[in-house]
C-alpha cells in the first residue's frame, strides 16, 4: 500500500449528519492526494435534509474553530466545498484547494446570515 500523505485528523468533530449519508470528515488520506475544494453551485431545490447537513458541519466548525482559521485536515471537500467562497473562505494567501494543510477560516457575517442556527449553543439534528 502507498503511504498515505499527512493529515490532521480533527479529534472531536462529528463523522457527519446522523441518519444520513451526509459525511464530515474522511478517515485516511488518499494516498493520490487531497480532493480538491471547490464552489458548488447551491439550487433551490435541494433538500431540508441537505440544507440541515450545511448547518450541521458549520455548527461543528464554528463550536470547534471559532472565527480562527482551521486547517482542513481530514475535513470532507465534498461538504466544504457545498460552503466554499461563501460561509467557508481561504484563510491564507496563497490558498492550495488540494492540499489537507491549506486553511480555511468562517466567513462569520456571511454564515450567520445564512445558517444562523449554525451558531446557537445546541443544534437540534
Amino acid at each position: 500500500m502507498a503511504k498515505l500523505p499527512d493529515m490532521t485528523k480533527h479529534r472531536g468533530f462529528p463523522s457527519g449528519l446522523p441518519g444520513t449519508g451526509f459525511q464530515f470528515t474522511v478517515r485516511r488520506a488518499n494516498p493520490k492526494g487531497a480532493t480538491k475544494i471547490i464552489e458548488r453551485k447551491r439550487f433551490p431545490d435541494r433538500t431540508s435534509t441537505e440544507k440541515l447537513a450545511d448547518t450541521a458541519f458549520l455548527h461543528a466548525i464554528w463550536h470547534m474553530f471559532g472565527d480562527e482559521p482551521f486547517e482542513r485536515g481530514n475535513l470532507d471537500a465534498g461538504r466544504i466545498s457545498w460552503l466554499f467562497n461563501r460561509e467557508i473562505v481561504p484563510g491564507e494567501h496563497p490558498f492550495d484547494p488540494q492540499s489537507y494543510t491549506a486553511l480555511l477560516r468562517i466567513d462569520e457575517t456571511v454564515a450567520r446570515k445564512t445558517h444562523p442556527d449554525a451558531f446557537q449553543d445546541v443544534l437540534e439534528v
